[in-house]
């Protein structure tokens, strides 16, 4: 039976003064009342979910400061990182290897340095799912250099693991937040022929083991379960077969939320209902197929953004009952701006740069490529968007710039 995931970090590596003092902070925020929550015995979590977190080559290029030595990450989610700081978790799919030393390659083997982990980590981001076909590329030191350069930056993680002793500890992965109790699992579909190298674990689609998990993370008893995959045909806008049937059994066997990433493209967001067959009862359950990219150096059509998915959880005290109160998207593109020789890569929420008025201003051709991806995602997207106003993400002397003060 899975411990508190909530010491999870320390049991890893060892309680250094440091990290005794990180949970110590972590666990009186925890009980301090929360501002935001709802009145009348309702409280309210408010989750946000980003894609697939990619590092290209042309990404390692950008974020160089001195090649094998030093990288810069932060221009990436400069304009996200009020989006995701605002969330009480922000959950992102770390599609790539944190190797720890060069050489930092790209595709086809995603080996990035570890700056890119500290980046989004001070942009907001709480927890990364690292199970993806991507998961083996550094091999085994790969598997255990990232958890460990995770846990370092006081990330919550799951998807992979060190050992069986760790995955049966902390697998399902438990996160307390104010008054609940969140469950996580995350799985791949393969691992893109390279094999997992013992001791370390990537959790694969298996549905005898996923059913068994679920079963475990049902008799934790948390408020809700979240489960994570990794799946589909890539750059299908569309889920395939495969992946309603996945999502139907998942809710059946107790997911209340399933999120979706690999396709590199938006799929629809839908609610799924399935019988569950040991109560014999139906469940219903929001199913988003994938999220697309959050960041990466895709160009193709519909890879060149994403979205940021935002849900609102309520939590009723006095029945104990936990359910979906809202769910909307962000639309995001990633703009390559091009100044002085040098390309940067910047996440944009979308309808903050629409405004013709909007500093940084885009040039017309990258404007139109942004207006493009965001009209396709609206247009394929049955849930209500979140309109994101320039002074929510912007600097203050930008906005005010825009003013014409």
């Amino acid at each position: 039976m899975p411990i508190c995931s909530n010491f999870k970090r320390q049991s890893r590596s060892g309680v250094s003064a440091l990290k005794a003092l990180w949970v110590l902070a972590g666990l009186l925020f925890a009980v301090l009342p929360n501002t935001v929550q709802a009145q009348d015995g309702l409280r309210s979590l408010r989750l946000v979910f980003a894609g697939d977190i990619m590092g290209h080559e042309s990404q390692l290029r950008s974020a160089e400061v001195e090649k094998d030595v030093l990288y810069d990450y932060s221009p990436c989610f400069e304009f996200v990182a009020p989006i995701l700081k605002k969330a009480d978790l922000a959950i992102g799919n770390l599609e790539l290897t944190l190797p720890g030393k060069p050489p930092y390659t790209g595709y086809p083997m995603f080996k990035s340095p570890e700056e890119l982990a500290l980046a989004l980590r001070h942009a907001g981001f709480d927890l990364l799912v690292t199970a993806n076909n991507h998961s083996n590329d550094g091999g085994l030191n790969g598997v255990l250099n990232t958890l460990n350069a995770l846990d370092n930056y006081g990330f919550y993680s799951t998807g992979t693991f060190r050992n069986a002793a760790e995955r049966a500890a902390f697998y399902p992965l438990i996160v307390y937040k104010n008054d609940f109790k969140i469950a996580f699992l995350n799985y791949t579909y393969g691992t893109n022929g390279l094999p997992n190298k013992p001791p370390s674990i990537v959790n694969l689609i298996e549905e005898e083991t996923i059913a068994a998990d679920l079963a475990v993370a049902k008799q934790l008893s948390p408020d809700f379960i979240i489960v994570i995959m990794h799946w589909g045909d890539e750059y299908q806008i569309n889920e395939n077969a495969r992946q309603r049937e996945l999502a139907g059994k998942l809710i059946a066997q107790g997911a209340d939320l399933v999120i979706g990433g690999h396709p590199h493209v938006i799929q629809p967001v839908k609610q799924v209902t399935a019988r569950d067959s040991i109560n014999n009862t139906e469940r219903t359950a929001w199913t988003a197929y994938s999220l697309g990219n959050f960041i990466s150096g895709q160009r193709k059509p519909n890879t060149d953004g994403g979205m940021i998915l935002e849900v609102e959880l309520l939590k009723d005290l006095s029945i104990g009952h936990t359910f979906v109160n809202d769910i909307t998207f962000i639309p995001t593109w990633v703009w390559i701006e091009s100044a002085g020789g040098k390309k940067t890569y910047r996440i944009l929420p979308v309808s903050a740069f629409e405004p013709e008025s909007s500093l940084p201003r885009l040039p017309e051709t990258d404007r139109a490529a942004m207006k493009r991806h965001a009209a396709a995602l609206r247009k394929h997207l049955s849930i209500q968007e979140r309109i994101i106003r320039p002074e929510e993400v912007l600097p203050a002397p930008a906005v005010k710039a825009e003013g014409g003060k």
